[in-house]
C-alpha cells in the first residue's frame, strides 16, 4: 500500500481508526480486526485516551508487533471514569502522555495529538509540554485535531524553533467538505499532513442507509436517534445518488470513490477509517487502491458543485 509522510513518520494511505475498539466492540473481537489490518498492509493505527478501552486493547492486540506499526493517540477530551481529565494544560499533558503509554504498553507514541482546542490554555504552553515529551523520547511527532485554519497558523507561530504540529485530524468527506475552503490550503502552505476522519460519513457513503427509511438497527446513525435526521436528509441523498452513479459508471462502488477523492488531495497523508470486522478492514484497504486522474477529480468536484 502507498505510504505518505507525517513529519518523520511514514504511514499507509489507509489507516485504521480504533474508536470502536473501546466503544461497541468486545475485547475478543479486537485482535481479529488488528490482524486483518496488518495482513492488508495497514501500518497506521489511530486511537485516543477517550475511546474507552481502545488503547489497552490495541496495545494488547499488537503485542510484539508494536514496532511494525505507527501508533497515533490523542489527549484533551475527558477520559471516561477519570475525574479531572481533559484540556491541554501542561501539567495535564505530562500526566496524559504517561497514562497513554501505560495503557498502550509501549515506551513511545509515534504521533501524539491534541484532540480539540482548549481555549483556556495558551497553545504555546501546550506545545511546550509536548516538546518535553518529544525530547524525552516519549513522543516522536505531535499533531492536533478539530483545529481551524486560524488555529493552525497560531500554533505554527507559537511553536517557534520547537516541535510543531505535523498533522491535523479533521472531519472531511464527500458530503462534509467545509475544510476545503481554508484548512486544506493552510496545510499545504505550512507542510501539515491532513488526516480526514469520518471518510465514509458515518456509513452514509457505504450505501447502508436509504432515503426515507429509518437507519438499520445497530448502525451508528441508529444510535444517534433524532440527530440522524440532520445527516439523512434529501440533500445528502441527492449527493449520494449522483456520486453512486458516477462511481458505478467508472467501475467502482461509492466506497472506493470516498477513499480515492480524499487520497487525491495533496495534503492528505492517511484516510482514517474505523472497522468492526476483518472484512470491513479488507474492504477499506482495497478501496484505497483506486487512483483518480486529475480529470476525474475535476469531474467529481464539478458534480459536487451541482448537487452538493
Amino acid at each position: 500500500m502507498e505510504q505518505r509522510a507525517i513529519g518523520s513518520l511514514s504511514v499507509t494511505l489507509v489507516g485504521l481508526g480504533t474508536n470502536n475498539f473501546g466503544m461497541g466492540m468486545t475485547a475478543e473481537a479486537v485482535p481479529g480486526v488488528v490482524d486483518a489490518a496488518l495482513d492488508a498492509g495497514v501500518n497506521f493505527f489511530d486511537t485516543s485516551d477517550s475511546y474507552g478501552e481502545s488503547e489497552e486493547r490495541l496495545g494488547a492486540a499488537l503485542g510484539r508487533r508494536r514496532d511494525q506499526v505507527v501508533i497515533a493517540s490523542k489527549f484533551g477530551s475527558p477520559v471516561r471514569g477519570e475525574d479531572g481529565t481533559g484540556g491541554a494544560r501542561p501539567e495535564y499533558v505530562r500526566r496524559a502522555v504517561d497514562a497513554s503509554l501505560t495503557r498502550l504498553g509501549t515506551d513511545h507514541i509515534d504521533l501524539y495529538q491534541l484532540h480539540r482546542p482548549d481555549p483556556s490554555t495558551p497553545i504555546a504552553d501546550t506545545l511546550g509540554a509536548l516538546a518535553e515529551a518529544v525530547h524525552a523520547g516519549k513522543v516522536r511527532e505531535i499533531g492536533c485535531s478539530n483545529f481551524t485554519a486560524e488555529q493552525l497558523r497560531e500554533a505554527q507561530v507559537a511553536a517557534g524553533a520547537g516541535p510543531r504540529f505535523m498533522s491535523v485530524q479533521n472531519h472531511l468527506n464527500l458530503v462534509h467538505r467545509a475544510d476545503e475552503v481554508e484548512v486544506l490550503p493552510v496545510c499545504e502552505e505550512l507542510g501539515i499532513a491532513y488526516l480526514p476522519y469520518f471518510p465514509l460519513a458515518s456509513g452514509v457513503l457505504t450505501g447502508k442507509y436509504r432515503r426515507g427509511e429509518q437507519p438499520p438497527v445497530g448502525t451508528r446513525l441508529e444510535r444517534w436517534g433524532e440527530r440522524a435526521a440532520s445527516v439523512l436528509d434529501d440533500d445528502t441523498f441527492d449527493v449520494v445518488d449522483a456520486l453512486t452513479a458516477w462511481a458505478s459508471a467508472h467501475g467502482h462502488p461509492l466506497v472506493d470513490l470516498a477513499f480515492a477523492w480524499l487520497a487525491a488531495k495533496p495534503a492528505v497523508a492517511s484516510v482514517i477509517a474505523g472497522a468492526t470486522t476483518p472484512e470491513q478492514v479488507a474492504a477499506n484497504a482495497s478501496a484505497g487502491a483506486w487512483v483518480l486522474t486529475p480529470a476525474e477529480v475535476a469531474e467529481v468536484d464539478a458534480l459536487l458543485a451541482r448537487v452538493g
